[in-house]
This record gives C-alpha cells, structure tokens and sequence, in this order.
C-alpha cells in the first residue's frame, strides 16, 4: 500500500523529529515546510537552551524526556552528538523545598529513573561554582542534560531526507485546502503541496495555522528571559571552555542547575553561563510585535524579543547570591526568548475535530521533542501511541478553555507558577466561577469548600457538617494527617462518608460530562465503541468499557437507554466526546442510513446523588416511580417526576450504596434541590462532597479512568475484564481482548491498606518489595468505613494478596499490604437492597 502524502508544517526540533519518525517506519511521501530559512528557521528551537529535564509529575512526559535524550545522544557528527548527559541538579533553598525534591524523587523512581537526594556539600562537588552554604539539600539526576537543538534539527533533517523527505523553507503557509471534511493540500500562495496527512508542528505559529482552518490552539507565545554572561573566571580553564565543538550542548561539562525557590535555572557555555529566568511578569506577545527579520541570523530571528532589563534585575542579585562567581560577571547576550504556553501547561497533540487528517503537535518544548514526535508518528501509521496522550490530546479542553481570554489568563498563570510547588488538588486562582450549578447557591449557604475541574465549581466539603466530627462513633473518628496530605481536605469528609453508609446524603454530580447520542445509527455507533451489549431494553443501564485496537482501556463509560434511538452515556470528558463524534461521522459518511446526532448536554442538565440506606426513604414519598428493589432494579433507568419536577433516575452509585443519579434540566436543578433537601430533614439528610465520594469509591474498589486505567492498561489487568463480553460479535479492539483475557498479565492494579492505619499517600508515589522499586500507587485516600488508607497501585502479577509492600512518600517507608477487593460489600448487598 503507498504511504500517504504528509506535509508537516514547521522544521524546529518537532517537525524534524516526526519526519525522522515517520521515515523510519516507512513514510517516505514527507513534505517539511518551514516559513524561515533551513536549518535556521527563527523559531523556539533557534534559541533553546536545550534543558533536557526529565522528571515530571507526568508519567507519560517523564517517557518522552527520556527518550529525547537517548535519542539525541545518538545523533552524532565529527565526535559530537546532539544531546551531552551532564545530568541534572534541582537544588532547595527552603524547607518546603527539600519536601518538593523527596516527593520529585519518588516521581522519577516511580516512572523508573534513577535519582539521588544530596546533601549541600555533594552537591557542591556535582557543581563547584554553587555556594555550598545556601544549599540545604539537591536532587541528581545523572541521565539529564542539554541538547544541541540546532545540530539535532539538522542531523534529524539529514536523515530524513536520505529517506525520501522534503525539507523546504521560506515558505510561508497561507491555506489548507480541504474536501467532503477531510484535507487535501497544503498552499502558499500559489504553490500547492498535495496532502492525505497534514500536522502542524509550528510551535508558537501554532494559532496562526490553527486559524487558517477554523481550529482554537489554545496556545500563547509567551517571552521568557534569557542572559549568557562573560566568561568566568573558574571556568576558563576548563576542558569544556577549551574544546572547539559542535552545537551548543556540548560545550558544558557542569550539571544543569535549577534554582526553582527563585525560578532560575543555569548552564554552562564553555566558560560562560547561561540563565534562564521565570521570575519575571508574564509577558505575552503578539505576533505582530515579533521583529520583523529579512535575514535571519543566531542573534537575529522572531522569537528572540528586545531583553527588558528592568525584569531581570533580581534574577540576577539571586543568581550571584547561588553562583557568588556572577558577581564579577557582566551579560554578553541578552533576550527575551519566544515560548508556548497553554491554559493547564500542557503539550497539545491530536487531530482536529472539523478536518480529518489535520493534526497538531505544538506547545512541545525540546525536552520531550523527541519523544512526542514517536507518539504522534505512531498514532499516524498504527493508529495508536504505546504512550497513553490523554495528558497531551487537545481534546481533552472543555470549550470555555478554548476562549481567548481564558487561553490568555491561564497561561500567564502557568507562566507564573512554573517552578511553584503545586498540591495535586490544588484548584487555580482564577477564573473561578465560570461554570456553577444550579445548587451552587444552596452550596454556598451550606459552606461548602469548593475545588474546580474543567471550570466547574465543585464541592470538596460542607462547612454546614462541623459540627457532626464530634458526635462520629469513635470508629470512624478521622485521623490526624500529616500536613501534606491534609491539604485541601478536611475531617468533615468523615461525617459526610459516614452519612452516606449509614442514613442518607445528596450529592452534587452536575459536573461529570453527559452525552446524548439519537437517531437510527445510535445503537450500532455504540455497539461498535463498547465492549457490552447494548441492545437491551428501554431503561437499561450499563457499564462498559471503551478500548483501542490493542484492547487498551481508552475510557469507560455508563450508558443508559432512555429510548429506542436515545442514549444518554456518562463519560469522562472531553477526550471521549471527541472519539464517538469522529466514529459518528465516520459511520454516517459510510452509511448514510445510520446517521446520528451526539450532543453534549452537561451544560443544559444537572444531577443530584441520592445515596445511603435510607435513600428510598427520602425519595420515594416524592414520586409515583415504584422504587422498590422490583419497581425499579439495580442498573435500570425512569422517567418520571419528583414532587412536579421532571427527572430522570438511574439506580447506580459510584460510592456503593443504595440509590439513584437524578437529572432534570438547569432550570428545574434548584427547586429539585430544595424539594429533596426538604423533605431529607426529618431523616438527618447532609450534603457531601468529592472528598467523601473519593473515600467511599476506593472503598467499594471502583476505578477512576485517567489515574488507575488508561490506554497503556487492558482491562483484565486493570480489573475491569467483567465489562468485556466475549459473546459480543464485533467491536474496536474484540480480537486484542480475547488475546489478552487467555494471557497471563505481567502487572495487575492491586488494592492496599496501610498497615498503621493513618499515613497517607497521595498518588503516583513508588511501591517496594524487599528494597525494589516493583510499581506506581494510582489513587489512594482515607477509607473512612474501613478506618485505614486505601491504596491502589500497578504491582507485578506475582505480588498476591497477603503480600507486604513499602510505599514512598517524602523519603520515608509506609508499610502496606496486598488486600482482597472490594473493602466495603463485596457482595453487593447494600448496593442491591
């Protein structure tokens, strides 16, 4: 079969790093355009200083860092490669920082790195020019270091080409040319270039092309201060200083060095230093204040703006108080370098919604280049990355993320807070309140602490509940946490838990995404996506699972058929709208017949849970919907009214109690509040929030796709193998399935319980079997019915249950062990009642 025709858009370290890619899979129909010059295009890459970081947050773009460097390391010319292995050095000034360098550590264990926490006098050895005295502690990573941007770009383009691929420059792109929704050509002026395939890998250009075909890159080139000083005096000598060599990451023999207390970061150019600086004001540019370069030069090209010396003023007292040999330094150069910065500080990879075959991979910085680039020419050839992208697929923003203000307000707040030690729960500061309930009002009466996600408000707690701590039995008592894990949560959440096992409580379920998908092809598009039988009938609900071609757990989902051609699914987000949209339209082009509407209706609806064992009480004397456990069963669906208001009941709960997700439209959401909150008094009823509904699905040992499953994980390893109906005919990913339900799992998602029943972990923590890293924890919390941390984490097959594990947390151990699941009704009794 001939390969496609592909035009990438953009020749820095992304675009040559896909046409590497897609070459050496046997793309060879590769067309680069670049509107600067090659190799100098102008661009981010131009400038980079080349900072090869690896550890993340992110076990997907810790991935990509390391494989940069490696392959980097292996572009090689005259003696020199593109990527020089100084290693990386993080070092804390503060306390808090120390604490954020032990939980990086366990960051870069848990994904597989190997990292070492230092004292100050060891990290002085690692990198002489620091003062030893402002250290307290540092984190080594030996496999760090600095990439030859411009020398791998040109080496990546070499090698490309010998394989078939086009490298062509100063050619500005002015059109995408598309037909029946799907692109056909690439235009500057009145050039034309063929395409099947297109990808836009233009990194701060990356809106300007987005426009020319109506797509929101949510992306904002933003300057970002960049000196090299004179040479210093203890690095003249030096074998670095003294070699002549190519590209720039070469000239260093120094770790790289950050100063994240103070936002700075340092390398070594030979025998001058290079500083890199986030400590200044956010500034975002505008295209149209870029210069304006007829010819562009290393000095001389868009993305390096005038330096504004005045923001860099106490970057540099802080730099000379860490390297005391700066103070005898003056600048040689001096910029404001063009960076992407997006509203969550992610990379943005995947394909358009509205043109099938345009893809974009930008907001990609030379640390993951290459690494990104393999993912992206993977999911062209074979459809599919073996790393899961839902961290980078520009799908996964909700479309108020895509407006230009928010885009503009959240990356300046990414900007600001790059090097800011960030709780995983730590909601941002603003914009908030963009997206509330119908219940918000009630919930702001009642106190509720409210975290946001995808800019709706939700609550974690009620304040309203205070009171109720003390008057818990003395077993469910919570205990006191460290001062980490005890962020943003609060002992209520016990009450709020307890309330829910034992009488009744309501909560607020508006902000989890719903879809309806109607018309003739409805049933077949979902047949086709799922893993269950949908066909059942009307008033049916059911869980299921949505996989790649290599049975990976792309999502799982709740659908519920309301009626013969209407569906109304629960889904995780964004990412998944796009998928069935995509398939939907596939299925209509080819058969028009079976065409389908899918439509978000989050926004137009909202959801109360009613859940606990005293949920039926509270419910039924409000409606004519038989609710008894033969009027209405577990998984099954009702339309009916509540007290006038029409609703929607579905009998499933996330926590494992008796009860019912109940919907009606945003108009009728507060007086169904009110009604139901009435009527709860004589009962006892109390609100609850995310913190207890975390606790108590932990419990009841139900996964959360995107933390414990995801595309890397099939679902008989992930627990989730129930779903996957083997009588089933057809599906995406039925005959990978099959394979993988007769094989045996290399590593499973095991639950664990913490021995002394109150350290806490927080998730993506390293687990150890006899002094060795074995797995990652995924989700964890307290389990307030079982009175001890509840744990998941991906383990090796062999660990059983019984077995003794340690966890990672801050440097220290936490002893755990395997345990059966699930903690809480296993079974299903309450659930069913």
């Amino acid at each position: 079969m001939k390969p496609p025709r592909v035009v990438i858009i953009g020749a820095g370290i992304v675009g040559a790093n896909l046409a590497d890619e897609l070459t050496q899979r046997g793309w060879n129909n590769i067309t680069v355009l670049d509107k600067g010059p090659i190799p100098l295009t102008g661009g981010s890459t131009s400038h980079a200083p080349g900072l090869v970081f690896q550890t993340n947050a992110s076990k997907a773009m810790t991935g990509f860092g390391t494989y940069t460097g490696e392959k980097l390391a292996s572009l090689v010319r005259g003696g020199e490669s593109a990527f020089n292995q100084v290693g990386g050095l993080e070092v804390a000034t503060t306390p808090a920082r120390v604490e954020e360098l032990k939980r990086r550590q366990g960051w870069a264990t848990s994904w597989g790195l190997e990292a070492r926490l230092v004292d100050s006098a060891e990290a002085k050895a690692l990198h002489p020019l620091i003062d030893e005295d402002l250290v307290l502690a540092a984190l080594h990573i030996p496999s760090d270091g600095l990439a030859s941007s411009v020398l791998a770009v040109e080496l990546l383009r070499e090698r490309a080409e010998s394989r078939g691929a086009v490298f062509i420059g100063s050619t500005p792109v002015t059109g995408v040319d598309r037909k029946a929704g799907r692109v056909t050509a690439v235009r500057s002026g009145e050039t034309v270039f063929p395409a099947d395939i297109v990808v836009s890998a233009a990194g701060f250009w990356g809106p300007a092309v987005g426009d020319l075909i109506g797509m929101k890159v949510p992306l904002v080139p933003m300057a970002h201060q960049y000196i090299t000083t004179s040479p210093l005096a203890p690095l003249r000598q030096s074998a670095a200083a003294a070699r002549t060599v190519r590209g720039t990451g070469n000239s260093a023999d120094l770790p790289i060095l950050r100063h994240q207390d103070e936002d700075l970061y340092f390398r070594e150019h030979g025998a001058r230093i290079g500083i890199g600086s986030y400590a200044h004001r956010a500034m975002p540019v505008d295209y149209a204040e870029m210069p304006d370069t007829a010819e562009i030069t290393t000095h001389n090209m868009p993305s390096r703006m005038p330096f504004t010396g005045e923001d860099f003023d106490v970057s540099w007292k802080n730099s000379q108080l860490l390297v005391p040999s700066l103070r005898d330094a003056t600048f040689e150069d001096a910029f404001n370098g063009v960076f992407s910065f997006t509203p969550d500080g992610g990379s943005l990879v995947g394909e358009s919604r509205d043109l099938r075959g345009f893809f974009i991979a930008e907001a990609v910085w030379v640390t993951h280049s290459a690494g990104v680039a393999k993912a992206v020419a993977e999911l062209l050839v074979n459809g599919r990355s073996e790393t899961d992208l839902r961290e980078l697929d520009v799908a996964r923003f909700e479309q108020l993320q895509l407006q230009p203000d928010y885009v503009l307000e959240t990356a300046q707040h990414n900007f600001d807070e790059i090097y800011d030690i960030r709780h995983p729960l730590e909601p941002r500061s603003s914009p908030r309140n963009i997206r509330v309930s119908p219940f918000h009002q009630r919930q702001v009466e009642l106190g509720a602490f409210f975290l946001e996600t995808a800019g709706w408000e939700r609550p974690q707690w009620y304040e309203a509940n205070a009171d109720l701590v003390t008057r818990l039995p003395e077993e469910w008592q919570p205990p006191v946490r460290d001062e980490w894990s005890a962020k943003f949560e609060s002992p209520i959440a016990a009450v709020e838990a307890h309330a829910t096992r034992t009488n009744v409580a309501m909560y607020d379920m508006t902000a989890l995404k719903r879809l309806e998908v109607t018309g003739p092809g409805a049933l077949p598009l979902l047949q086709m996506l799922t893993t269950s039988n949908l066909d059942k009938s009307i008033g049916s609900v059911t869980y299921t699972l949505m996989l790649d071609e290599k049975a990976g757990v792309k999502s799982d989902l709740t659908v519920a058929r309301i009626e013969e051609d209407l569906f109304q699914i629960g889904v995780n987000g964004g990412l998944d709208l796009d998928h069935i949209l995509k398939h939907a339209a596939d299925q209509s082009a080819q058969s028009p017949e079976l065409w389908c509407q899918v439509r978000d209706t989050t926004g137009e609806t909202c959801c109360i849970g009613v859940w606990g064992p005293r949920a039926r009480d509270l419910v039924q004397p409000l409606t004519a919907q038989d609710l008894s456990n033969d009027g209405l069963k577990f998984f099954r669906a009702a339309s009916t009214s509540i007290a006038g208001v029409p609703v929607r009941l579905m009998r499933l709960s996330y926590v494992g109690e008796l009860g019912w997700e109940i919907y009606t439209t945003a108009d009728f959401g507060l007086r169904l509040w009110d009604i139901l909150w009435e009527a709860g008094q004589d009962l006892g009823v109390v609100a609850a929030g995310r913190g207890a509904f975390n606790s108590l699905r932990l419990e009841k040992g139900y996964r959360s796709w995107g933390n414990d499953m995801d595309t890397e994980h099939d679902p008989f390893s992930a627990g989730v193998g129930f779903a996957v109906r083997a009588a089933k005919e057809e599906f995406i990913g039925k005959e990978a399935a099959e394979i993988r339900r007769n094989e045996p799992s290399a590593r499973r998602l095991r639950c664990l319980t913490v021995d002394d029943g109150t350290s806490m972990v927080m998730g993506k923590e390293p687990v150890f079997r006899e002094g060795r890293a074995v797995g990652y924890v995924t989700s964890a919390g307290f389990g307030h019915t079982v009175h001890r941390p509840v744990v998941y984490a991906w383990l090796p097959a062999t660990l059983e249950v019984g077995h003794k594990v340690e966890i990672g947390y801050f440097g220290k151990m936490i002893r755990a062990s395997v345990v059966s699941e699930p903690l809480v009704d296993p079974d299903m009794v309450k659930i069913r009642a």
